[in-house]
């Protein structure tokens, strides 16, 4: 019990070890982990305050161009069927995330090839102009210049997660993909001035608390302004569709000590923790470090086409106000929406 109090202050106070990361990692007394929970909702209420932040996303296509084996929007899943939505789809989505008071617009979709970058430009300028709003893009992988292209027109931020920092793994899972190329993004993007996020799938086979406690080391040392730990889901669809879904305690476990190493990154508590049993572990999330919710504002008639995973809590939420939704989660954690901006704690934000 007292060593895993001296590895919580440790990896708290000093630069953080890979053996003692993993070793935490490895942990399973319950006992044990609440204390690793605990230690994380400290710091976390320590350099983020008690406020819960609120994301607005719109998933604007299920296109994507890519093969990633756990993903069901892949391309070699004929069964989905594809939607792309207009500018004015998009806009009146995010005129409702505005009317809301929420000040945070996420366009997220899968690597689209029949969307051009000017189409994503103009959408962003068009939401900055209209609504004020900070706007986040989750749009995969391009070239330096789209994502410049993305920043002049009023971008803030761009989420591409690395899933895992181990290249082996990460190239067993996307084939056709670069890890190098992956990096090569992120370096971009960090260059070009967004506040920059990324994250890890949690439970993959092949993982072990080693490889993730890398990924924690691998985030520290970009000083990543957002972090998200998904919770592997297999999708039928999928290559991955006979796999088991991942460990909940490890996504916490993950999602707990990337608060303790980064301080004030902003983390999510994930759909996917909501989203593959009655109990909604968003909860449990926002009680191991979490900071950010972000509710789903796809028009309803193709939301639950946006299928990465099955049984998505966003789908079963139907007539649900996604803010009241928030201020549920908040009563019950006793915390606070906060309907700001919400950007970086990283550095001062010029707006």
């Amino acid at each position: 019990m007292e060593k895993i109090d001296s590895l919580i202050e440790k990896i708290k106070t000093q630069t953080p070890q890979e053996n003692d990361l993993a070793e935490l990692l490895a942990v399973e007394d319950k006992t044990e982990m609440q204390k690793i929970f605990r230690a994380a909702d400290e710091v976390r209420r320590e350099y983020c305050g008690d406020g819960i932040l609120v994301r607005g996303i719109i998933e604007y296509t299920n296109y994507c161009r890519n093969t990633c084996l756990y993903c069901g929007l892949n391309k070699n899943n004929h069964s989905i069927q594809r939607y792309r939505l207009d500018k004015n789809e998009i806009l009146e989505s995010a005129e409702i995330i505005h009317k809301c008071g929420v000040k945070t617009v996420v366009l997220q979709g899968g690597e689209d090839p029949d969307i051009s970058p000017d189409f994503i430009a103009d959408i962003v300028s068009e939401i900055k102009t209209r609504f004020g709003a900070a706007v986040t893009l989750s749009s995969g992988e391009w070239e330096r210049e789209v994502y410049k292209l993305w920043k002049d027109a009023g971008a803030d931020r761009y989420l591409l997660k690395i899933e895992t920092s181990d290249k082996k793994l990460y190239e067993k899972y996307h084939p056709d993909m670069s890890y190098e190329q992956r990096i090569r993004c992120l370096e971009d993007l960090i260059d070009l001035g967004y506040q920059a996020g990324s994250g890890t799938l949690v439970g993959l086979k092949g993982q072990t608390p080693q490889i993730l406690a890398r990924d924690i080391i691998f985030f520290n040392k970009y000083g990543f302004d957002m972090l998200g730990m998904g919770l592997f889901i297999p999708h039928k669809q999928t290559e991955l569709g006979e796999e088991k879904i991942g460990s909940l305690d490890m996504t916490m476990k993950m999602l707990a000590l990337t608060r303790i190493v980064t301080k004030n990154t902003h983390l999510p508590a994930t759909t996917a923790t909501a989203s593959f049993s009655d109990r909604d572990h968003r909860l449990d999330a926002l009680r191991s470090g979490a900071n950010v919710i972000m509710p789903n504002f796809t028009p309803g008639n193709v939301k639950k086409l946006y299928e990465i995973y099955p049984g998505k809590k966003c789908v079963t939420e139907a007539g649900v106000d996604p803010v009241d939704t928030v201020r549920q989660l908040a009563d019950e954690t006793g915390r606070l929406v906060d309907l700001s901006h919400g950007h970086t704690l990283k550095w001062e934000y010029q707006q």
